[in-house]
C-alpha cells in the first residue's frame, strides 16, 4: 500500500467547502496535524494504534476509489503525482491495468507488481495478504483460471465492499474476499499454493507472526511472492517515529536483513530480495520471494 495523504479531516464535508481546489489544501490540512495525526509525532505508537492509524486511512482511500469523483479530497489525494512513479496501478503493465474496474486500479496503493512475480499457473489457489481494492486478486484469479482459486484477505470494511464491487464489475467468479488481519490468517493450514502481497506487510506491527501465517496455510512447497518496502538498515529514529510514514509504508518496513531473518524462522528458504525502485530515501520497493521445503 502506497503513502497517503492526510485525508481523514479533509475530506469532511465541511472541509471540503473551504478546500475545493488542489493548491487550496494546505490551508485546509496545514502539516497534518488537523487531519488526524497526533501534534507528538516522535511519540513510538503501540501496535493497537499502528493497526487503527491504518485501518483509518485505507478505509479513506477506498471510499475515495469508490466515490471516483474529483473533489478536493477524491481520488487525486491518494497518490500525489509525486508518487504515481513509484506507488500505485502504474506499475502494471498496460494490458493488465486497463482490463480492470477503474475502482480497482484508482485503489491500488502498492509499490509494485506481485502477480508479475508469482508465476501462477492453471489450477492454483492464491492468498493476496492485504487485498485493498482487489486489483491483484482478480489478476490473480484470471491466471489460475476456472479451475484456480483466489483469496483476497483485508481487514478494512470500506475495501472489502468496494473489492466485491469491483469482482462484480469484472465478472470474475473464482474469486474469494475474506475479512481478517494478516496475523490471524482465515484459511486452514496446508490450503494455498502461492501467498501474494503488495506493501502490506509492513504496516504490520508484527511481521513474524504474518510470515509464521502465511507458512501455515501455504503447502509443502508453496511460494510466498510478494512486493514490499524494505529499509535501509540506517533509517532514522524520526521516521520510525513518524506515524504517517508508518502509514506510508515506510517506517514500519524491515530491514532486508531483518525481512530474511523472519522469513527463514518461519521455515522458509530459498530466500531472494531484488530491489526494484526507490520510494523513500530510506527505503525502497522490492520483490521478495521464497519458499516452504516440499
Amino acid at each position: 500500500m502506497a503513502e497517503l495523504e492526510n485525508v481523514s479531516n479533509c475530506c469532511a464535508p465541511e472541509a471540503q467547502e473551504s478546500c475545493c481546489e488542489p493548491e487550496a489544501k494546505k490551508d485546509c490540512c496545514g502539516d497534518g496535524t488537523g487531519c488526524g495525526f497526533e501534534a507528538d509525532k516522535g511519540r513510538m505508537r503501540s501496535g493497537q494504534e499502528v493497526k487503527e492509524e491504518v485501518r483509518e486511512r485505507y478505509a479513506a482511500a477506498a471510499v475515495q476509489a469508490g466515490a471516483r469523483d474529483a473533489s478536493c479530497c477524491g481520488n487525486d489525494t491518494v497518490i500525489t503525482e509525486d508518487q504515481r512513479a513509484v506507488f500505485g496501478s502504474d506499475l502494471y503493465e498496460d494490458d493488465d491495468r486497463d482490463e480492470l474496474p477503474e475502482a480497482a486500479r484508482l485503489a491500488s496503493l502498492g509499490c509494485g507488481n506481485p502477480t508479475a512475480v508469482a508465476e501462477l499457473s492453471e489450477g492454483q489457489t492464491v492468498l493476496d495478504l492485504g487485498s485493498g481494492g482487489g486489483i491483484d486478486v482478480l489478476l490473480s484469479a484470471r491466471r489460475v483460471g476456472p479451475t484456480g482459486k483466489a483469496y483476497g484477505l483485508d481487514m478494512t470494511d470500506e475495501m472489502l465492499e468496494l473489492a466485491r464491487n469491483n469482482q462484480r464489475e469484472a465478472g470474475v467468479a473464482n474469486v474469494e474476499f475474506l475479512l481478517g488481519e494478516i496475523e490471524h490468517i482465515p484459511l486452514p493450514d496446508s490450503s494455498v499454493d502461492v501467498v501474494i502481497s503488495n506493501c502490506v506487510i509492513n504496516l504490520s506491527g508484527d511481521k513474524p507472526q504474518v510470515l509464521r501465517e502465511a507458512a501455515r496455510v501455504l503447502r509443502p512447497g508453496g511460494r510466498f511472492a510478494v512486493t514490499d518496502v524494505i529499509a535501509d538498515p540506517d533509517m532514522s529514529d524520526e521516521t520510525r517515529a513518524d506515524m504517517q510514514q508508518w502509514t506510508g509504508c515506510i517506517a514500519g518496513a524491515m530491514t532486508r536483513d531483518e525481512f530474511e531473518t523472519v522469513l527463514a524462522d518461519a521455515g522458509f528458504g530459498d530466500i531472494e530480495i531484488q530491489e526494484t525502485h526507490r520510494v523513500h530515501d530510506q527505503a525502497a520497493s522490492a520483490i521478495v520471494r521464497a519458499s516452504l521445503p516440499s
